[in-house]
């Protein structure tokens, strides 16, 4: 019995736990995605008059609050909540504030035939990024290397579920320094690509459901190989053209939890068409040495040419957990 617990002992030595699973090459992404979140509840994105007063914002809510039941009954969608809001006039609102639930009682207000709450709410935010990596054994994929915020309260969006979709990018809004610019997309939203299932702080990920087998498979770098100097980015300028971008690495950060590549683009033909790094970028992969090492995910506002990517490595451990 000795033996067989030493054993084990160093078996957990050898082998320490978690054991990620992610494989040694993975499909590289590059590609532009349109993105589609569904909120597990509903936010409270601002306030209107009733009678002339705040009703909702006197009876204590706030931007950014997440309205989980009313009257015990489950919000699932905005639909739900105009529904259950034309029965009575007083409510009992349950909200998640941070980590915190607290019930809200208001008395709502017959206004021009309705009952008016003084809530304006959302459950679903829409826009794009680009695609980071598919793991070809498992299909789990990354994408961002940030996570969705809530762009009322700056909060963590509460993901219920999501989709993700085949877009082109039409037009670029440059980036100048000190304001960021932008790609703008056509997202075709009858080509489901894949799902949504983690909003996590290093990137969202999901199953990939359609067929990647034309993407080009690319060894994964350790976070030790990365080196100082060039690397290059995949995005997309036009259409659905994916391109290599110059850059240059100024520094690498272990310590920090998501902003380990500080780069700046050297690109010519980049910096002429978007400025630098513009909304839409985040995901955009970054290689070195013919390996994928991070994922491109902030912009240094005041410096628009530089920013900062994430380590593929954390991305990859954290889209595992799908599958563990």
């Amino acid at each position: 019995m000795k033996i067989k617990r030493l054993f084990f002992f160093l078996f957990l030595l050898l082998f320490p736990f978690p054991i990620f699973a992610y494989s040694s090459k993975v499909a590289i992404g590059g590609d532009t995605i349109g993105i589609e979140v569904h909120s597990d509840g509903v936010y409270v994105v601002g306030f209107y008059s009733v009678d002339g007063n705040e009703i909702a914002k006197d009876a204590g809510f706030l931007v950014g609050d997440v309205i989980l039941e009313i009257n015990h009954k489950k919000m699932i969608d905005v639909s739900s909540f105009h529904d259950i809001i034309q029965e009575s006039k007083n409510y009992t609102f349950t909200v998640l504030r941070g980590n915190q639930k607290k019930e809200i009682p208001l008395f709502v207000k017959l206004e021009h035939h309705m009952y008016q709450t003084g809530l304006y709410v959302k459950d679903q935010i829409n826009g794009i990024g680009t695609l980071s990596y598919i793991d070809p054994e498992t299909k789990v994929y990354g994408s961002l290397g940030h996570e969705i915020l809530e762009s009322s309260s700056f909060s963590k969006f509460l993901l219920k579920e999501g989709t993700i979709y085949k877009a082109e990018v039409s037009s670029i809004k440059k980036s100048v320094d000190g304001n960021t610019g932008e790609k703008n997309a056509i997202i075709d939203t009858n080509e489901e690509i894949g799902s949504i299932n983690r909003n996590e702080i290093d990137g969202i990920f999901g199953i990939y459901t359609s067929d990647f087998s034309n993407m080009d498979l690319l060894d994964v770098g350790d976070k030790k190989e990365i080196r100082k100097g060039n690397a290059v980015i995949r995005t997309v300028l036009q259409d659905d053209f994916v391109e290599e971008f110059q850059i240059n690495i100024l520094s690498i950060d272990e310590n920090d939890p998501i902003k380990n590549i500080l780069f700046e683009i050297t690109d010519s033909k980049l910096l002429r068409n978007s400025g630098g790094i513009v909304q839409g970028m985040s995901g955009s992969p970054i290689i070195q040495n013919h390996k994928i090492i991070g994922v491109v995910n902030y912009v240094i506002v005041d410096e628009a040419k530089r920013g900062y990517g994430i380590f593929i490595q954390t991305m990859l451990e954290e889209g595992d957990r799908l599958i563990s």
